[in-house]
């Protein structure tokens, strides 16, 4: 737009709205723009939410619980083991064997996508494990009306999810709310960080993804120990999380352990610590002998890289420094975000 003689058409879905000389509409359109948003991943819904846009997304995954709204909407989505009362051992073999044999573990309501005539969906590349692979809804996408625009969100970093909400923001026309939404949580990681920083000592911390194989924590996981005051030896800092052998916890000897296991609440991984607690040696590990082995809500804090990663930055100096992060400690067994177990 230029020129004081310039003018401007405000859209919505549909077509031209209205219009407008220039100079009524340089401070700001009044007239919102209405998305129809579709995430497929349950951190994009909480980002979403978060901006003020919970009324504009029409359609969720299965997995997408939160907020309270997230569930009134429309599933598009489906995986045969999503709550599926089964072993770890075995889920992980089915993993496997679906990603080998049909390259993904989800479904898409095809019919129910195309009744939701999506301008924007949100999903990732970030995991095949943890939604639908980018290139099957890319391809899909291009099927549709529009075709919807789609935005891929795949952080392996604190600041990536930062990112990550500036891109909905971005594609949802709501940068203003964005930007006040990351200082608002870039100031708490800050208290965090400073805090931690004047704690004398690194305490020696494992954040373990899965119990049955063992797997060590990835992307963003180690990062969030290390501005909490502690270091995890084991884990893949902005790198994806891996399989590791039991006799390299051995080794490590971690002073705390955090069972933070990819998409299981406090309920269902307290079943997997007693797995755990029978592992070869595990008495042997100082976390296990001084009882400083902790479940945590990893469904909905950890392994969702949303705003609520950073109440998982506080939940883990809560664990790491209680006496230097009151606030932020277990409140006990009826805590629904981390319990003190071992």
């Amino acid at each position: 737009m230029r020129g004081e003689g310039a003018s401007v058409f405000c859209l919505l879905r549909g077509g031209v709205s209205d219009y407008r000389p220039a100079d009524q509409v340089i401070e700001r359109c009044k007239i919102r723009i209405v998305h129809r948003i579709v995430s497929l991943l349950p951190a994009a819904t909480e980002i979403a939410a978060a901006l003020g846009l919970m009324d504009q997304v029409v359609g969720v995954s299965h997995e997408c619980d939160f907020p309270k709204q997230a569930n009134e909407r429309p599933p598009v989505t489906h995986c045969p083991i999503h709550d599926a009362n089964i072993a770890s051992r075995e889920v992980d073999e089915w993993v496997r064997r679906a990603l080998h044999d049909n390259g993904t573990i989800y479904t898409i309501d095809e019919p129910l996508l195309r009744e939701l005539r999506p301008d924007v969906i949100l999903t990732q590349k970030l995991c095949d494990v943890c939604a639908v692979g980018y290139g099957t809804v890319a391809k899909l996408a291009q099927t549709l009306p529009g075709p919807p625009r789609v935005v891929n969100l795949e952080p392996t970093s604190l600041a990536d999810i930062f990112g990550d909400i500036r891109r909905v923001a971005d594609a949802c026309d709501a940068r203003e709310r964005a930007e006040k939404l990351i200082v608002n949580l870039s100031e708490r990681v800050e208290n965090v960080r400073k805090r931690a920083a004047t704690i004398p000592g690194c305490t020696r911390c494992f954040l373990m993804e899965w119990v049955d194989p063992p797997f060590c924590s990835g992307h963003w996981g180690p990062e969030l120990v290390e501005i909490a005051g502690g270091h995890d030896s084991l884990g893949r800092k902005h790198q994806p999380s891996a399989q590791i052998e039991w006799q390299q916890v051995l080794e490590a000897r971690p002073e705390i352990i955090v069972l933070a296991l990819c998409g299981y609440d406090i309920d269902r991984a307290r079943r997997d610590y007693e797995l755990l607690s029978r592992f070869p040696g595990f008495g042997s590990i100082p976390a296990a002998d001084s009882g400083q082995v902790y479940v945590v809500n990893a469904s909905a804090y950890f392994a969702r890289p949303g705003p609520r990663i950073v109440d998982s930055l506080e939940i883990l100096a809560g664990i790491l420094h209680p006496t230097e992060f009151p606030d932020f400690v277990s409140r006990g067994p009826v805590d629904a975000r981390v319990v003190q177990i071992g």
